[in-house]
């Protein structure tokens, strides 16, 4: 599957032509983090759409769609933890430094990993 393939048929995605328009930032950045990871061969768009996949199917998805992105990211990290790219623990551990440096950032300064005040 294609990458514009992959924007245009996947359920829950408005596109403007081949653009893909995100309601949050957090979203484009999680799609362009995919985009990165597979440019780097570190998965084939056929195995990132069997992971995805696999996401939007569960139980409690939302039929509306609205979770498509949580579903993106399970998926991606799904797709890191089967592929022995990074481990739960590793993504637990970096995603703990991130709200860690959220919380010390001043408001309206970027967030940077750096802020976190556990690291060294």
């Amino acid at each position: 599957m294609s990458l514009r393939e992959l924007i245009t048929h996947s359920r829950g995605v408005p596109a403007d032509g081949d653009t893909p328009v995100f309601a949050e930032p957090w979203q484009a950045e999680a799609f362009a983090i995919v985009v990165a990871l597979h440019d780097r061969g570190l998965f084939s768009w056929n195995e990132w759409a069997n992971a995805l996949s696999t996401q939007l199917k569960r139980p409690d998805a939302l039929a509306d769609g609205s979770d498509y992105y949580h579903g993106w990211l399970a998926a991606l990290e799904s797709i890191i933890a089967t592929k022995n790219i990074a481990g739960k623990e590793d993504i637990d551990d970096l995603a703990a430094a991130w709200q860690r440096a959220a919380h010390a950032t001043p408001h309206g300064k970027p967030i940077l990993l750096e802020n976190d005040p556990d690291r060294s």
